[in-house]
């Protein structure tokens, strides 16, 4: 018979390719709202407390965005999506919301930024779980822009994120009725 020892996971960890770490830090400060605590020639570590990650940046070249499709991260209801939202449009960041959407089999309230090097970040809470297989995905259709570039069509496949504008400025309603000014 075999003990198996529990295991105490301190926090995950990410590491991130990007084209220009001092660019990157200066995203990842205002998206996080934290210093980096490691800065170093094409490097920089953020040790972010909640949620717990130990996220890392290097430097590299890389013609395109990787096999990457996004990273999220989950809260408790639709008014922490909301606070994170306001947190990141404060900081500057160009933010879009996707509310009472079907995303992964799972009706969700979302809002999403994006890095210099294209990757996409989410704060999402799961309202509804388990729908059917037979649910239609949503993502990236549940968004009506005013005033900018038309919203992207439907992505090919759930959980597919649709592109975020980032040069003017542009009025965001969403289908639940909430309105922001996005720069």
């Amino acid at each position: 018979m075999t003990s198996e020892k529990q295991i105490h996971a301190l926090k995950a960890h990410l590491a991130l390719n990007v084209h220009n770490v001092e660019r990157s830090v200066e995203f990842y400060k205002k998206m996080l709202g934290i210093e980096p605590s490691k800065v170093r020639i094409g490097y920089a570590k953020f040790d972010v407390q909640n949620p717990p990650l130990n996220l890392t940046l290097n430097e590299s070249s890389f013609a395109e965005r990787g096999a990457l499709s996004h990273l999220g991260i989950q809260v408790t209801s639709t008014d922490d999506v909301m606070a994170m939202r306001e947190k990141w449009i404060e900081a500057g960041l160009i933010t879009r919301d996707e509310m009472q959407t079907s995303c992964c089999y799972a009706l969700q309230d979302k809002t999403w930024v994006r890095d210099p090097d294209g990757n996409e970040w989410e704060v999402f809470v799961v309202l509804e779980d388990n729908l059917p297989e037979t649910a239609p995905c949503e993502c990236g259709v549940k968004v009506v822009e005013h005033d900018a570039v038309p919203a992207a069509a439907e992505p090919a496949s759930c959980c597919a994120t649709a592109p975020i504008g980032v040069a003017r400025e542009s009025i965001i309603t969403t289908e639940a009725g909430l309105v922001s000014l996005h720069r």
